[in-house]
């Protein structure tokens, strides 16, 4: 499984995708490699857990758990295997020769899950994802194409994705050059940009038309936070400063979450959401069962 919010997001938190969407063969083979050596050298018999990072083609390993997750179940209905029901015959001391062609398996669809968090039942919590563990559930999308598979998720998530309307863009200085192409898109699809004056001067420079609106801090109305109450955002893409400008987006974030506006607070969620809104605007996607995908239909 692939995380799409990078390294820094706890794990149970990130969406993830199954098979990975941006690794490349020859890195799936060293990870399943380094895994099977990890297991075989700490003696494991059952379910293994094992966390990797890559950074410029090297990879690290994070922590190996000689357990199950909670991903298991998700995992299972993504590859057609009870993998929980399998480890206990393993650990029970049946074969596991049966079973071990799952690792040949070339999967069709891609599977994509999604955490659900309860920051709506919690007024005093900040939306930002960091090491600790905030999701209370999570949820699963299937499909033969990754942006669509990502749209499903983010349904049964409860963020339902918008084909038209306003997206307020806020990113912090790091993000700005990177958002460009992003906010492209956006406008090419027909969306209206809005942004603070930071944000939204580098935009105009790049040739996008942009609806600055007030900071909460300037004391000027209507701010950002009037236009989201009223129901004029759609979409938020918010990657949050350190320190003061972080306080100061606290209450975006909190706006979002108690006006059920999709919002999005990693570069890496920002572009994934953006290509399920395209798949979006050409069709709606289908619906299989798992039976189905498993059986080639």
């Amino acid at each position: 499984m692939e995380h799409i919010e990078k390294a820094g997001v706890h794990s149970g938190d990130a969406a993830c995708a199954l098979p990975p969407y941006s690794l490349g063969d020859d890195q799936v083979q060293a990870l399943c490699a380094q895994t099977r050596s990890l297991a075989r050298a700490l003696g494991v018999v059952g379910l293994i857990n094992v966390q990797f990072a890559i950074r410029q083609d090297t990879i690290y390993v994070l922590e190996v758990n000689p357990r199950a997750s909670r991903t298991v179940p998700f995992v299972s209905k993504a590859i057609g295997l009870a993998l929980a029901k399998v480890a206990t015959r393993v650990m029970l001391g049946h074969p596991l020769a049966p079973y071990a062609a799952v690792e040949d398996r070339e999967l069709a669809h891609i599977a994509v899950k999604e955490s659900v968090f309860p920051f709506v039942k919690f007024p005093g919590v900040d939306a930002v994802l960091g090491p600790e563990m905030k999701s209370t559930g999570e949820v699963m999308g299937i499909d033969r194409d990754f942006r669509k598979a990502y749209l499903k998720s983010q349904v049964a998530a409860g963020s339902v994705l918008p084909a038209s309307g306003k997206v307020f863009i806020s990113v912090k200085n790091r993000d700005k050059r990177v958002v460009l192409p992003l906010a492209k898109r956006l406008a090419e699809m027909g969306f209206t940009l809005v942004a603070t004056a930071g944000t939204g001067r580098v935009l105009e420079r790049h040739g996008m038309a942009v609806e600055l609106v007030h900071k909460v801090a300037e004391g000027y109305r209507p701010n950002v936070l009037d236009l989201m109450k009223r129901g004029d955002i759609a979409l938020v893409f918010n990657t949050p400063e350190d320190g003061r400008a972080r306080r100061d987006s606290y209450m975006i974030r909190r706006t979002a979450v108690t006006q059920n506006i999709p919002y999005y607070l990693t570069v890496d969620g920002a572009q994934t959401a953006i290509g399920a809104i395209e798949a979006l605007l050409k069709g709606e996607p289908g619906v299989l069962s798992l039976q189905e995908y498993h059986g080639g239909a």
